[in-house]
């Protein structure tokens, strides 16, 4: 897809982050990342982010991401495919061009590493790698890479291929001020960790879609609460807030790294072989994984 393309499809449906399945040696395994990815391309999702926060880019080498791309292009059928993209600026770059090369459609450029940066820096990072390929760029605001509208609108000007703007700082004041400064320029997407969440406050400020990690193993229920969503039914969003999603809040908050390492459960419960979250992080507990199984039972 070219940049107009992927910008049109990031902005026309629900998206989300297939999780990186590792085998027993903490190899990435393939064939399970393809069939699960195969597997959620048959539910309505325009896009999906191989590598992705979800999927673990932060634990991920380098030479890695192209490699989970070209297994995601392969089983996604005419679903498009978007990379994470992210640490210092040389390094972006070369994930960048990587992946193009792989057949990527798309870049999500994530935080940088560790320390922060002014907004020249943040510039001149998000610069190098946009002129560095041709795919659509979307940026991704958090942490410590938050770019104010000023630096965004300046980036717009120079970047053509500077497509999208992914929230997860939560600051909805800087949010507004971003969509009424860019108006159409951008496709604007939600970043909060479990969208759902805060879904409801972005639509408000001009947020159209967000990207749900849930449906890496609820894609119907992730679907139906989206459709939801944009038809005003605001009953049926709060009904599945109350049942399902500030239940899986709450476990999700029971220790750091949950809100990845219970979306892989998730997978691993929905019957994917996505094997185990690679360190710093750690899975849920058996009993953990037990009260994620019922509040899935209870929404098939």
């Amino acid at each position: 897809m070219d940049p107009q393309q992927i910008k049109t499809a990031l902005g026309s449906g629900l998206l989300s982050f297939p999780v990186t399945p590792f085998d027993a040696e903490n190899r990435f395994a393939p064939e399970p990342y393809k069939a699960h990815v195969e597997w959620l391309s048959g539910y309505d999702a325009p896009v999906l982010f191989a590598a992705g926060g979800t999927g673990e880019f932060f634990s991920l080498t380098p030479e890695e991401i192209p490699t989970i791309v070209s297994a995601a292009k392969e089983a996604a059928g005419d679903t498009a495919i978007v990379s994470g993209c992210g640490y210092g600026t040389e390094i972006a770059v070369s994930i960048a061009k990587s992946v193009e090369k792989a057949g990527g459609d798309g870049i999500l450029l994530l935080p940088h590493y560790l320390i922060d940066a002014p907004q020249e820096g943040l510039y001149a990072h998000v610069k190098a790698v946009c002129d560095a390929t041709g795919m659509g760029v979307m940026v991704y605001n958090r942490d410590n890479a938050v770019l104010q509208a000023d630096t965004l609108a300046r980036l717009c000007d120079a970047c053509p291929n500077l497509v999208g703007f992914k929230d997860g700082t939560g600051d909805i004041g800087l949010v507004r001020q971003v969509t009424a400064k860019m108006g159409d320029r951008l496709t604007y997407l939600g970043g909060m960790p479990t969208a759902e969440l805060f879904a409801e406050a972005y639509l408000g400020a001009g947020f159209t879609t967000y990207s749900s990690a849930v449906f890496n193993f609820v894609p119907q229920l992730a679907n139906k609460f989206y459709a939801a969503l944009r038809a005003g039914d605001r009953a049926t969003c709060e009904g599945i807030l109350k049942s399902f999603f500030y239940p899986f809040m709450e476990l999700r908050a029971r220790r750091k790294g949950y809100a990845v390492a219970a979306i892989k459960a998730g997978v691993r419960l929905a019957g994917f072989d996505a094997g185990p979250v690679r360190s710093p992080l750690s899975d849920l507990t058996g009993e953990e994984e037990e009260i994620l199984k019922d509040l899935i039972e209870a929404h098939k």
